[in-house]
């Protein structure tokens, strides 16, 4: 059996969300319980019909085990790999390979922190880092990761392709107009280049509207072989291809600042699904900062490399742009508690069963997911389709 032949054999039937901005007076394992406890009720399943989980998290080296335990569940399958931000997208494969095996007949993938509320900060979770994840060519010259990481790489790619702050800054404003159409994103008032430009300097070039949200947040979906999938309650979306790739850890240990292992993770995803970018309907890019969204646009064969800039310059990824992007609003404007990967999956399911209201695509078949991790360290990129994508 190739990887090809697991094309379109499993999908996603349930998603759910909980906690997204501020979850005061919640625990990450809370609101991972509520957001697990809808995608199960979406799929029209109940707990005790999940026998696979696959879940991971920054702040807990074992966390499969106490999300077993708190949901009642007795997994036959369970993968607990962490990759960052990527997770949930890399779990998608040996997912799909349990169902198709027999191993298991439902997997809950599922996430949650309280990053943002909660006793155990991001602040708190970097100290200690430098402890349990230790970066032997960085940590010694104290650098403020991840945000100058990217800095490193958005100057680069400033220096080798002539991209301008004025370009990274279309980036956050596309972001924002998508957030400005979904009730459920945490940062919707307007956002403007000048905006962008003028807001406070985190890592030169990256201003603090170029970085992330830190929110709270959790979600989760249900992922079941194809054959059962048409038997349940929502429209199956089916998995067309997923891969994953990682070259270095480090930003340090990167070959070339501007180029990521997203180009070997996506060429392997479009190949699994016998697809090409331009039959993508809607895209989702893992935007921890405003440079992920340009560099990814051209790992994965949106624009040529180097021709993200002008690629988004005029609202090219805005709504109404030549690409919907991020049209959640990302998690520059929409939600980012820690790991993000979970959500990009979330609203490529919403957009293909045609539930995102104001931000819907119009006849959205094909939708990509594209998952990063670490310090553009983690590439795993997915493709969905619906059943006439088959």
């Amino acid at each position: 059996m190739s990887l090809k032949d697991l094309r379109g054999k499993s999908a996603i039937v349930g998603v759910g969300q909980a906690g997204i901005g501020e979850a005061r007076g919640f625990s990450a394992m809370e609101i991972l319980a509520q957001a697990a406890t809808r995608a199960v009720a979406d799929a029209g399943l109940t707990m005790r019909d999940i026998d696979g989980l696959a879940t991971c998290s920054s702040a807990a080296s074992m966390w499969a085990l106490p999300v077993a335990e708190y949901l009642g569940l007795r997994p036959q399958f369970i993968d607990s790999t962490m990759l960052g931000g990527s997770s949930f997208i890399a779990h998608l494969m040996p997912a799909m390979m349990a169902l198709e095996s027999g191993q298991c007949t439902a997997v809950l993938v599922c996430y949650g922190s309280t990053q943002k509320t909660g006793t155990f900060s991001r602040k708190g979770m970097t100290e200690a880092f430098r402890l349990v994840d230790p970066l032997p060519y960085e940590h010694p010259y104290q650098p403020m990761l991840p945000p100058t990481a990217y800095a490193l790489a958005a100057s680069r790619h400033m220096h080798e392709f002539g991209t301008t702050r004025e370009q990274l800054a279309e980036v956050a404003v596309a972001a924002r107009r998508w957030a400005q159409l979904n009730p459920e994103a945490y940062m919707r008032d307007p956002l403007s280049i000048d905006d962008v430009l003028g807001s406070r300097m985190i890592s030169t070039p990256l201003t603090v509207r170029d970085c992330c949200l830190v929110t709270d947040g959790a979600g989760a979906f249900v992922l079941m072989r194809a054959d059962r999938a048409r038997a349940q309650r929502q429209k199956p979306v089916y998995v067309l291809g997923n891969a994953t790739a990682v070259w270095n850890r480090q930003i340090s240990s990167m070959e070339n600042l501007t180029v990521t292992s997203a180009s070997e993770s996506g060429r392997r995803a479009f190949e699994m699904a016998g697809l090409k970018p331009s039959d993508v309907d809607v895209v989702g890019l893992y935007d921890a900062f405003t440079i992920n969204t340009l560099l990814f646009l051209e790992d994965l064969g949106f624009c040529k490399k180097g021709e993200a800039g002008p690629f988004v310059e005029n609202g090219g990824i805005a709504p109404g742009g030549r690409l919907p992007v991020n049209t959640n609003g990302g998690g520059l404007s929409c939600v980012h508690p820690g790991m993000y990967g979970i959500f990009l999956v979330i609203e490529a399911v919403r957009q293909l069963r045609g539930e995102c209201g104001e931000r819907q695509v119009p006849d959205a078949k094909i939708a990509l997911a594209h998952g990063n991790g670490g310090t553009l360290s983690s590439q795993s990129t997915a493709l969905f389709g619906l059943e006439e994508t088959l």
